[in-house]
């Protein structure tokens, strides 16, 4: 089994995340790409000792850029937004 710290690579910090943080209580971040719900929802809940509600995933496709005449590509990614239960919040920015 891959453990909770491999699976949540990193939180989405954005100004729109921001605001799902605040109103919504919903926190969005960068997962394997093999991740399932099931096993983001048991990451979350090991690592910050919340309870989940509910765990929405989606593939961010990587967008094509050009730097003069080259073109590239940036990476494509797995997003999840986590929906926890009313009452419950994570600290990302303790003592910031």
């Amino acid at each position: 089994m891959i453990s909770a710290e491999k699976i949540l690579l990193r939180p989405c910090v954005t100004e729109k995340n921001t605001f799902l943080m605040e109103k919504l209580n919903q926190y969005a971040f960068e997962i394997m790409p093999s991740a399932n719900k099931i096993v983001v929802r048991e990451a979350v809940e090991k690592l910050f000792k919340v309870k989940v509600k509910e765990v929405r995933t989606m593939v961010v496709r990587g967008k094509v850029k050009r730097l003069g005449r080259s073109l590239g590509q940036r990476r494509t990614w797995k997003k999840a937004i986590v929906t926890l239960v009313p009452g419950q919040k994570i600290e990302f920015y303790k003592g910031v």
